[in-house]
This record gives structure tokens, C-alpha cells and sequence, in this order.
């Protein structure tokens, strides 16, 4: 299988490794103190949650991460990836319906250090794992969002080099995943049942909007999508808007993109 091209593909999905100028330690607390921000009235749940991914790229060394949760249906969808790149999110999304994602949502247990090249992940997954060394991934790692018999959803972990995570690596991943549910959990206490169905389903249902967005942006300013998304998420940052009102606003024509371009 020729993987040259997506080994190229996955030179700029790689984010800088942990180094002495951003130490686990930093990386950590601030990940704790955005689920403090759970309890406040204005939290967003998509927002988080696409922070998480990109925390768990930089604290593990991993090269790709990606969030599905629990459909009502039950089913999985992405919610939140570390990177916006089609073929990335297209990844994460084929496990609707076949992969490790899948079978760790059903099962409520992980699966840790999968060699996407191995037969056992090839007999069990084989869209999945074409897909993935297609794309220039060789290890998986996937973890449940679980509280007791109830599953949320799952963190997938995505590695380009066939490096084995070892117990401490694979702890700080769980750790990172249980977060992402003690936030969710967190959030649902605070309000009313009917309204958290609702924050959750937005969490969904919002990256429609969010990759309308990426593409009317990208066409407009002559970018890449990647470059888009950083400049929505920035100007939804600095204007206290939720990242799928402002993506809205994109779609829609509210807002003057001009005015809000840096790339």
C-alpha cells in the first residue's frame, strides 16, 4: 500500500510535542480549569470539548484526537477533533458504522495500542483500517467516556508512527476522557432535563454549521480550512460567542468576514 501520500498529509496534522516551555503541568491544570467553566451559565459544551481534542494531541504526543458521543438513537457522532482536516474528520466519522470507536461505546471498555496495520484490526475493522494507514495512521488508541454502566461517548487517540503507548500514557488518556464526562455530567446536574437534551444534542448537531463555516471562509479568503478555523474559533473567543452561533452568523451573512480575517 503506498502511504507516501498520506505520510505527506501528515506532516502539518502533527501539533509540537510537551517541551520545557509548556510543561505537562501547565497543560493539565489549564485543562482543569476549563472544566471549572462547566459551571458557569454561559458554558460551551462544542467549545470544550474541541479544546480537550487539541489538549490530549499536546500532553500525549499523539497525532490526532477525536470526541464522538452517544446519539438518543444510539449511535456515535463527532463532536470535536483536534484537527479540522476532511480526511481526519472523515475518519472519525466512518466510525458510525465500523471501528474500534464503535466497539469500545458497546463494550464500555477500551482499546489500547490497535496496530491499524495488524490482522486482528484489519479482520475486525477493514473500512477503518484501510482508511487509516491510507491516511497515514498506524496505532489507535480508544477510551470510554463512562460513568459506571453509562457510556457517553468515546475518546480516539490517533498515532502516525507505530509507537506503543505505555501505562502512564494510556492513564493520562483515560484521565483526559474522564474529564470530557465530568463536564458533560457536571453541565446536566445544573439544569433542567429537557435543556440538557437540548446542549447536548447542539453538541452534535452544531459541527454542520461549524463546517459551513470552514468552507465559506476558506473559498472567501483563499485558505485552508485549518487556517478558517482558527479564525472563527479566535473571533468567537474574543466576542464571548458560542462557536455555532458564530459560524451561524458565517453562513448566514450577519457577519462581515472581512473584518475579521488575520490569516
Amino acid at each position: 500500500m503506498d502511504t507516501t501520500k498520506g505520510a505527506s498529509r501528515m506532516s502539518h496534522e502533527l501539533t509540537r510535542p510537551v517541551s520545557g516551555d509548556t510543561p505537562r503541568e501547565r497543560l493539565l491544570a489549564e485543562a482543569f480549569v476549563e472544566v471549572a467553566d462547566s459551571l458557569t451559565d454561559d458554558f460551551d459544551v462544542v467549545a470544550f470539548l474541541q479544546s480537550l481534542a487539541l489538549r490530549c494531541v499536546e500532553l500525549i504526543g499523539v497525532s490526532a484526537a477525536g470526541i464522538l458521543l452517544a446519539e438518543p438513537q444510539g449511535g456515535l457522532r463527532l463532536a470535536a477533533a483536534s484537527g479540522e482536516h476532511t480526511w481526519v474528520l472523515d475518519l472519525f466519522a466512518l466510525q458510525q458504522e465500523e471501528g474500534p470507536c464503535l466497539d469500545c461505546f458497546r463494550s464500555g471498555t477500551a482499546h489500547t495500542n490497535i496496530a491499524l496495520g495488524g490482522m486482528e484490526a484489519i479482520t475486525a475493522w477493514p473500512q477503518f483500517t484501510t482508511r487509516a494507514l491510507e491516511t497515514g495512521y498506524e496505532m489507535a488508541q480508544v477510551l470510554p467516556l463512562r460513568r459506571g454502566d453509562q457510556v457517553l461517548g468515546t475518546l480516539n487517540l490517533l498515532q502516525a508512527k507505530p509507537m506503543v503507548l505505555g501505562p502512564d500514557e494510556i492513564a493520562l488518556a483515560q484521565a483526559l476522557a474522564d474529564v470530557a464526562m465530568i463536564a458533560i455530567l457536571q453541565r446536566r446536574s445544573l439544569e433542567q432535563s429537557e435543556v440538557e437534551r437540548g446542549q447536548l444534542q447542539d453538541a452534535l448537531t452544531s459541527r454542520i454549521a461549524i463546517e459551513q463555516a470552514k468552507g465559506v471562509l476558506a473559498e472567501r479568503w483563499k485558505c485552508t480550512v485549518d487556517e478558517a478555523f482558527v479564525e472563527l474559533r479566535r473571533h468567537a473567543r474574543a466576542n464571548r460567542l458560542r462557536l455555532a452561533e458564530c459560524a451561524r452568523r458565517v453562513v448566514e451573512g450577519e457577519l462581515d468576514t472581512e473584518g475579521i480575517r488575520r490569516v
